[in-house]
């Protein structure tokens, strides 16, 4: 009798953590997803647009939030950091026009934290010059918070064999 009631405890033990492991599991991936590139669209409206306010909406307000740029020294920690950044840029070039290829976007298995790999053709003004950069690649990590999805880390990078070029 004791056997049976230890495999019976057992086997309820291993059932509950089973059912505690799929009810974690509970949300709608194609929904989540969707809500993720919602955000990094935009992020192409925002740069296009000039909208810091939308910046804001997009990004975790913390201090600890990471984001590399394309030049060696740009690793910004913290919002303050990016938002002077962001700034800054705004300041610098003007007519931009973002397109986005290749983007992939997965979810963790509870569906609090969400990772993207994506190419950005990206055109803009430059001191009264246009100019392009095809293949920017712009990686990420987003988490589900209380007010929705934001940007915790981020990274642009230009593969090497790519070349500022005038467009056509």
């Amino acid at each position: 009798m004791k056997r049976i009631a230890l495999l019976f405890t057992g086997f309820l033990l291993v059932f509950s953590m089973g059912c505690r492991q799929e009810a974690k599991k509970r949300f709608d991936t194609a929904k989540e997803k969707e809500a993720v590139k919602n955000v990094l669209e935009k992020y192409v409206i925002a740069n296009e647009n000039k909208d810091f306010n939308m910046f804001k909406q997009i990004w975790a307000p913390d201090s600890d939030i990471i984001m590399y740029g394309t030049d060696s020294n740009e690793k910004l920690i913290g919002w303050n950091s990016i938002q002077k950044a962001i700034k800054q840029q705004f300041a610098n070039v003007s007519q931009t026009y973002i397109s986005v290829i290749n983007q992939d976007i997965k979810l963790n298995r509870t569906g609090n934290t969400a990772w993207f790999a994506e190419e950005l053709n990206y055109n803009f003004v430059h001191d009264n010059k246009a100019q392009t950069f095809d293949g920017v690649r712009f990686t990420g990590v987003l988490e589900k918070r209380p007010n929705g999805w934001e940007i915790v880390q981020g990274h642009l990078s230009i593969p090497a064999d790519t070349k500022l070029a005038q467009p056509k």
